[in-house]
């Protein structure tokens, strides 16, 4: 009976399914309805948000928010370069975990920390969107949007009191926004002396970790609380406004700050030749410091003389000792045309030891080419007494942020007045009639300056510092800027005006420092960012 119970069984079974599948199908096709409508179909911006977010459970930010760029390019670059990213961090973490696992294990009384794998996985992480922030300052500040969800494969062996553990962390997931600034930007490669990196909102963190084969973060109560703990820890030490400051170059060589001041003393030249007609010259120093834009230093010129007395003394700022070189030219005054070059020389400022005077004693020669046969001829000597005088160490050891005051006036200026600097940066938008070779023109109190011109550019870029230094503050002065344009080629119009501006000085020696773009006058679109410092001795 139990075998023909079974036999029954499995053929009422089979039969039942059959029948109950063909009894199904009917029915469906039975009462299946007949006004069904055909689906609407409507276009994305006619859709309310509770549907787009089940459409787009994650939307872009660049789609959420204009002011954030797309970075697919950036993305597919991570993801062609990541393998060899991921070695060369990898190796980099290994270097730099060494040294201070080394120095922290013997306090916990522990064998041995290593490495047993450290990869980060086939997945890059993807930028959702960056945003970029402008300003006048001298400063480029990123906002991007950084998510990884990668696959990295990190053990770490662990060996104490003749045991070994394992733990291991698989599974990461790491949703950053973080802030970098790179500032100050400088005119040295890699163009920025520091970076600060802060973050705009507590980061999510979310990972696995195996000890011994079992995955601690499934314990409960251990997950939530580990998330809160790395959001904590990270947060006090990077959340916005605290930053993680990663110094990339030295800051008085990358912003080309003084260092010292060169005393340069011209005493005599001796056996100068004859460049005039009568049989005689009219010999005058000039002076430069390499990788200086400061006009040169002049002697004043001895009429009539072959070897010349001048005893006279300058000062002259130095950027770069190891770098820079004084170049000493002799010129013959000529009252019409040309001057004439009677010899030339170079001392680099290596050669001079600080604070120690040191005596020159320079055969004039007609180009530095040590292969031209011309340097062979006789031209005369010229004597010089050179002092390297450096700035006090503490006066150096300033951060960024200091150079964003005003640094006090140099030693001579008038106890009641100060030293009036403008730094002309750029121009935007300026443009001529007949052409566009901009330059720019300071008149104060009578004395005018110019930066450099720059050839055929609506957009151009100077940098140029000058200094005025005054009796007393010009509280009721004004500043006379203008963007003048010029050009030999046009003989009608050789000069002309792109815009101009009047600047109120009383605002500057009130606040000691003022950045601003200014709208330049009879100009239909250009703007002038001019930095305005007012330095005094006391400040």
């Amino acid at each position: 009976m139990g075998f023909l119970g079974t036999i029954l069984g499995f053929f009422g079974f089979g039969v039942g399914i059959s029948i109950g599948l063909v009894a199904g199908y009917f029915l469906f096709i039975y009462f299946q309805p007949t006004n069904v409508e055909d689906p609407e179909i409507k276009p994305l911006v006619e859709q309310d948000q509770e549907t787009l977010q089940q459409m787009f459970p994650e939307i872009p930010l660049w789609i959420k928010n204009p002011d954030f760029d797309r970075l697919d390019w950036l993305n597919k670059f991570l993801g062609y370069v990541w393998p060899y990213l991921d070695k060369a961090i990898c190796k980099t973490a290994r270097n730099i975990a060494k040294p201070i696992i080394a120095e922290q294990i013997p306090k916990y009384k522990i064998d041995s920390v290593e490495f047993e794998t450290l990869s980060l996985g086939s997945l890059p992480p993807t930028f959702q969107g960056m945003k970029v922030y402008v300003t006048d300052e001298k400063e480029l500040i990123m906002e991007p949007s950084i998510k990884w969800a990668g696959n990295p494969n990190v053990t770490v062996s662990v060996k104490a009191f003749g045991l070994k553990a394992t733990v291991q962390v698989v599974d990461l997931q790491v949703f950053l926004l973080p802030r970098i600034t790179l500032k100050p930007l400088v005119p040295s490669f890699p163009c920025f002396a520091n970076i600060y990196v802060s973050l705009m909102e507590k980061p999510h963190v979310d990972f696995g970790l195996k000890l011994i084969g079992a995955d601690l973060m499934s314990i409960p109560g251990i997950y939530r609380i580990v998330q809160e703990v790395i959001k904590d820890q990270v947060a006090n030490m990077y959340l916005w406004p605290k930053t993680l400051e990663v110094p990339v170059l030295d800051m008085s060589k990358a912003l080309k700050r003084p260092v010292g001041i060169l005393h340069v003393k011209v005493l005599h030249a001796m056996k100068l030749k004859k460049k005039d007609l009568l049989g005689a010259s009219d010999p005058y120093v000039k002076l430069k410091l390499t990788e200086d834009k400061l006009p040169s230093k002049k002697t004043t010129v001895k009429h009539k003389n072959l070897n010349p007395e001048w005893n006279e003394e300058f000062n002259m700022v130095v950027k770069d000792p190891e770098s820079q070189v004084l170049e000493v030219n002799v010129y013959d005054w000529e009252q019409v045309g040309k001057h004439d070059k009677m010899g030339m020389n170079v001392i680099p400022l290596k050669e001079v030891s600080p604070e120690e005077p040191k005596r020159f004693t320079l055969d004039l020669l007609k180009n530095m080419d040590p292969n031209d046969v011309q340097n062979e001829k006789s031209r005369g000597q010229i004597v010089l007494e050179l002092t390297y005088k450096p700035f006090k160490e503490e006066d150096l050891a300033k951060g960024f942020e200091e150079t964003q005051t005003v640094p006090k006036a140099p030693e001579g200026t008038p106890a009641g007045g100060g030293l009036l600097v403008v730094i002309v940066h750029e121009a935007q938008d300026v443009e001529g009639k007949y052409h566009t070779n901009p330059h720019v023109r300071l008149i104060f109190r009578g004395e005018e300056k110019k930066t450099k011109r720059v050839k055929k550019n609506r957009d151009p870029r100077w940098e140029d510092e000058f200094h005025f230094t005054v009796e007393e503050p010009p509280t009721n002065d004004r500043l006379h800027v203008e963007v003048v344009s010029t050009s030999s080629r046009n003989l009608l119009h050789q000069k002309e005006s792109l815009g101009y501006i009047d600047i109120n000085l009383g605002d500057v020696v009130a606040n000691k420092r003022i950045n601003e773009k200014y709208h330049l006058i009879d100009s239909k679109n250009g703007r002038l960012q001019i930095e305005l410092q007012w330095r005094t001795p006391e400040a």
